[in-house]
């Protein structure tokens, strides 16, 4: 496996809390912030991957013929916008 180097600059609370937890997991602050990376790019793909295959065949266009068919009514008491 090839490894990357990247200098990672990180508030010092953040950086504190990380080494906190690495030590609490038994890691080094390189491994846990490894495996956070990771952790976050698999939510991250999980999550496009699952809104692209809920929107389906949607378009922009689609939704503008739906937003077409609002009528155009004034707010119900409560929803309108502040001036």
């Amino acid at each position: 496996m090839s490894k990357a180097t990247y200098p990672l600059k990180l508030p010092a609370s953040v950086k504190e809390a990380a080494a906190r937890l690495a030590r609490e997991d038994g890691v080094s602050l390189n491994q846990w912030i490894a495996a956070a990376v990771a952790e976050k790019i698999g939510s991250v793909e999980t999550a496009a991957a699952f809104l692209h295959a809920r929107a389906g065949g949607a378009s922009g266009q689609g939704f503008a013929a739906f937003l077409a068919r609002v009528p155009d009514t004034p707010p119900q008491a409560g929803d309108e916008l502040p001036e």
